[in-house]
C-alpha cells in the first residue's frame, strides 16, 4: 500500500490503508477519510455537471466502516436546472448493505458573479503556530500520523473549544492530487475531537452523522476547525465547527454526539 488513505483497484472500488485508522479500534476508519472518499465519488461520478459545486452533505455512520476492501456507488435522487442531490454510499466488499450514506446538495454556480459576503473574523494563520500532537494513541499508524495539526485554541490534550488547524500529509488516493473538497471534508469529522469537554480516558463522545455546509471551496493545503462541543446530562451532543481556510471562513461543520460512560 502506498502513502495515501487509499488505493484505488478498479471503478469504484477501493482498498483502505492504515492511515485511515481512527484512535479508538485498531480495526476501524476514523470518519473523515471515508467522508471525503464519498464525497470525491459525488463530484467524480459519470455524467456530473460542471457547473454545479457541493454545497451540502450529510453523512450518516450506520456502523464502523472498517479498514479493507470497500466500493462506492452513487445515485441521483433529484435533478434540477440550478440543484441536484445525489447519494453516495459505501460499501465493504462482500457485504450488501452500506456502512456510511452521504447525501449531497450541489447548486450551480453563477454565470455572472454576485456580491460576496464572508460572515466571521479569520483565525491566526497556520504559519504562526506550531505543530501540536494529538492525544495518546495505542498504534503507530493512522489519522493521527497522516494529518498534520496546529492548535490556535486549545489543545486535543485539554477541554473546551478548539481551533485546529489540518493538513494532509497524504493524498486521499494513491497517484491523485489533493483537491479542495477532499481537504474539508478529510478534517470535519475532528471536531468533536478537536473539542473535547469530557475525559477520553471516562467517557465515549462518537458522532453518528456528519454535515457540512459550503458557501466556497479552500485554497491552499490547510484546513482550520474552529470548534464548540455541547453536552446535555441526557447523553446527547453536538459539536458545531466553523471551518476556515487561510482566507478566511469556508463553511461549517456539526456532528450529532452520543456520549457514554467507559
Amino acid at each position: 500500500m502506498g502513502e495515501a488513505f487509499y488505493e484505488r483497484v478498479g471503478q469504484g472500488h477501493y482498498v483502505a490503508s492504515e492511515f485511515t485508522r481512527g484512535p479508538w479500534d485498531a480495526g476501524a476508519q476514523h470518519a473523515g477519510p471515508p467522508a471525503a472518499l464519498l464525497g470525491r465519488a459525488v463530484e467524480e461520478r459519470p455524467g456530473a455537471r460542471e457547473d454545479m459545486r457541493l454545497a451540502r452533505v450529510t453523512y450518516e455512520i450506520l456502523r464502523p466502516v472498517p479498514i479493507g476492501a470497500l466500493r462506492v456507488t452513487t445515485e441521483v435522487l433529484r435533478a434540477g436546472r440550478g440543484t441536484e442531490i445525489v447519494q453516495a454510499a459505501l460499501v465493504p466488499e462482500g457485504a450488501d448493505a452500506p456502512v456510511m450514506l452521504a447525501r449531497a446538495l450541489r447548486i450551480r454556480a453563477a454565470a455572472e458573479p454576485v456580491p460576496a459576503v464572508v460572515p466571521g473574523p479569520r483565525v491566526p494563520p497556520p504559519g504562526e503556530l506550531g505543530e501540536t500532537p494529538f492525544f495518546p494513541v495505542p498504534w503507530d499508524v493512522g489519522y493521527h500520523t497522516a494529518m498534520e495539526t496546529r492548535f490556535a485554541e486549545g489543545a486535543f490534550t485539554e477541554t473546551g473549544p478548539g481551533t485546529c488547524w489540518m493538513r494532509m500529509r497524504v493524498p486521499l488516493v494513491a497517484g491523485d492530487a489533493p483537491r479542495p473538497l477532499d481537504r474539508v471534508l478529510v478534517a470535519a469529522d475532528s471536531g468533536n475531537g478537536v473539542s473535547n469537554v469530557l475525559d477520553f480516558g471516562k467517557f465515549v463522545f462518537v458522532n453518528p452523522d456528519l454535515t457540512v455546509h459550503l458557501h466556497r471551496h479552500p485554497v491552499g493545503e490547510w484546513v482550520c476547525v474552529e470548534a464548540r462541543t455541547s453536552v446535555d446530562a441526557a447523553g446527547i451532543g453536538v459539536a458545531d465547527s466553523v471551518l476556515h481556510d487561510e482566507k478566511g471562513p469556508i463553511g461549517r461543520g456539526v456532528q450529532s454526539l452520543f456520549v457514554t460512560p467507559r
